[in-house]
């Protein structure tokens, strides 16, 4: 759940946190990712259920927590315990007057940054006491729920726990409206399956918005992954209009399409900002010519396995409009390298 967003500039000191917007990327050069090449992709073989697991286990660009290992490892290690630091780290950028805060428009740059790094280094800024340590509202780090969800997931990866944030829509906000949102997933070793978990959603919101089941494991009926809620769309289970981001005038199949690219990349590690929409959703048009495409893209997000992660590499691989620019990644993690 996030508020619509404004044109903040590149970069500036806002608030304790030096942010940087990276939309055009104008740096340096020499930062650079590799990447497996096409080639190398499709030759892989098939990934294993436990080598899917360590994939999830291991941080991605932006769930790095290598400089504040030490303060992670002493947090809690069970998942309520995790979502309760998370929320006591930051704070939702529309929610906010619900915690008696008024955030100065310096203040809502912090939602900019994407890595768990960068927003534990802003929240050290804030306020240097420990990371157990639940902080005031108006001193924790201003981000949308996509920041919960990410470093929810980092915390747990630390911890040896496969986990990995999800972008899609939640019924549970507004009556009759499936709201842009993402949580984060865990896999439960006992019950062998992936729960989801909003990390958002604390004991004051759960009082706003009354949800009926327990948010360390939300029904799969209540938050919908972008891939199932494109199915829905398209077999005619689910009205398009009914999907859309909450605050805003962002309705229909298009912000389906979008999120289901944005949550493609959270599988694959890069969990971008809501407002990251990359090749093939910036195409216009693409969301009835690429219909067919876009239909199996879905299906990929739904079953989310060993099996589905590895076609959705091999379909990346071949298809440059659904990676994420490795220039845009590379200059990303690079600007946010000076914020930890």
């Amino acid at each position: 759940m996030q508020p619509q967003e404004g044109t903040p500039p590149d970069s500036e000191r806002v608030g304790g946190c030096a942010v940087r917007r990276v939309d055009t990327i104008l740096l340096p050069p020499a930062v650079t990712i590799l990447l497996p090449s096409a080639s190398m992709q499709r030759t892989l073989r098939l990934m294993t259920h436990d080598e899917l697991l360590a994939y999830y286990t291991a941080p991605g660009p932006f769930t790095t927590l290598d400089p504040f290992a030490e303060q992670v490892d002493a947090l809690p290690s069970d998942v309520g315990g995790i979502a309760k630091v998370v929320q006591g780290l930051l704070i939702h950028e529309a929610l906010a007057p619900a915690y008696q805060v008024t955030l100065p428009p310096e203040r809502r740059e912090e939602k900019q940054l994407h890595s768990a790094s960068a927003m534990l280094g802003c929240a050290t800024r804030l306020d240097n006491r420990p990371l157990a340590e639940r902080r005031p509202p108006d001193r924790r780090v201003v981000g949308v729920c996509r920041h919960f969800a990410t470093l929810f997931a980092a915390c747990l990866r630390r911890k040896g726990i496969p986990a990995r944030a999800r972008c899609g829509f939640a019924n549970y906000f507004q009556p009759g409206k499936n709201v842009d949102h993402w949580v984060g997933e865990y896999w439960n070793a006992v019950e062998q399956r992936w729960i989801l978990v909003d990390a958002q959603v604390d004991e004051l919101q759960a009082r706003i918005f009354k949800p009926d089941f327990h948010l360390l494991d939300v029904p799969r009926t209540r938050f919908l992954v972008a891939g199932d809620a494109w199915a829905m769309c398209r077999s005619g289970a689910a009205d398009p209009m009914t999907f859309g981001v909450g605050g805003t005038d962002n309705w229909g199949l298009i912000e389906v399409f979008g999120d289901l690219l944005l949550d493609l990349a959270a599988l694959q590690n890069i969990e971008l900002l809501p407002w990251g929409w990359y090749g093939l959703a910036k195409e216009d048009g693409a969301c009835e010519t690429e219909a067919e495409l876009i239909d199996r893209l879905a299906q990929l997000s739904s079953g989310a396995d060993a099996a589905a992660l590895e076609e959705l590499r091999q379909i990346t691989a071949a298809d440059p409009r659904l990676a994420v620019p490795p220039e845009t990644l590379a200059a990303i993690v690079a600007a946010e390298q000076q914020l930890v």
